[in-house]
């Protein structure tokens, strides 16, 4: 059975649960269709469950569970008390107003990682922006939104920063474009800030920050912005999350993922040090 572990999300939860129900079916030669039959559901709506993609009835896992032949009372117990913790709502459910659908997957999923590698290349990463960078950042959104909702972000970006301040934080290793850096976001006061936050923040342990250079010139990512999310379960495969103007794209194949893993790679041989990174802001510092 799988474990999972303490403070794992229930996104996560629902993962992990739907990749259980899916080796069960599979082990039994049982189709989507015939699974989706026996709970008065869709083939899709199998899919969506053994994605992950939904919430689950403990009755319908119930029911797949005696469909699957799982008879024995603690395996039946571990995967009916897994869909109880699966369906238990995020912290982040509070900004519902202000989080859209698609965004409060990557909220659940990156709560619950150990390892969340970024790079960025037109704003500093959401996780190391500084409060009034990040109210600078949803100013510039189109269509405008009012000084309310503008709050609301703000407050559901800083909240997601505590991420890293805890006893058991996730490891962060962000990739910011200088570009970014450059970028004259909010005002000189504002940037100046946010530079000196990016020193600050990059003294922590769990916090790895580098510089892709002008310099360099053309680098591995052509491909735009993206992030790597690693998991403490081992059954639980890295996830690349990719954002767009109205949704987002996850993909979990191992083709693809190990390939978002080379890029990540070379830009971090290629980008300079923290060292020189630290270096690079604090002369940024200077210039402004």
């Amino acid at each position: 059975m799988t474990t999972v572990q303490p403070g794992g999300g229930s996104m996560v939860r629902r993962i992990l649960l739907g990749s259980q129900l899916r080796r069960l079916r599979e082990a039994k030669g049982i189709t989507r269709e015939d699974a989706g039959y026996t709970i008065r559901a869709s083939e899709s709506k199998i899919s969506r469950m053994e994605l992950g993609r939904v919430s689950f009835k403990e009755r319908d896992v119930a029911d797949l569970l005696s469909l699957y032949g799982v008879k024995d009372e603690t395996e039946r117990e571990a995967l009916l008390g897994l869909v109880r913790e699966a369906n238990k709502s995020g912290w982040w459910h509070s900004f519902s107003d202000v989080l859209p659908n698609w965004f409060q997957t990557y909220v659940g999923l990156e709560e619950a990682a150990a390892l969340i590698r970024t790079y960025e290349l037109q704003f500093v990463p959401g996780l190391l922006q500084s409060e009034d960078y990040a109210r600078a950042v949803f100013g510039l959104a189109r269509p405008a939104i009012g000084d309310e909702e503008i709050e609301r972000r703000v407050g559901l970006r800083m909240r997601r920063q505590k991420l890293l301040a805890g006893g058991d934080s996730p490891r962060l290793w962000a990739v910011i474009d200088e570009a970014a850096l450059r970028r004259p976001v909010g005002g000189p006061e504002v940037m100046r800030a946010q530079v000196q936050h990016l020193i600050d923040i990059a003294e922590q342990p769990n916090v790895v920050v580098q510089v892709m250079p002008f310099r360099f010139g053309c680098h591995a990512a052509e491909s735009g912005a993206f992030t790597i999310l690693r998991f403490p379960e081992q059954d639980l495969a890295d996830v690349v999350y990719l954002e767009q103007l109205t949704s987002a794209l996850y993909l979990d194949k191992r083709d693809d993922v190990d390939s978002y893993i080379q890029v990540m790679e070379r830009l971090c041989v290629d980008s300079l040090t923290p060292e020189q990174t630290v270096d690079l802001l604090k002369s940024i510092l200077v210039e402004g």
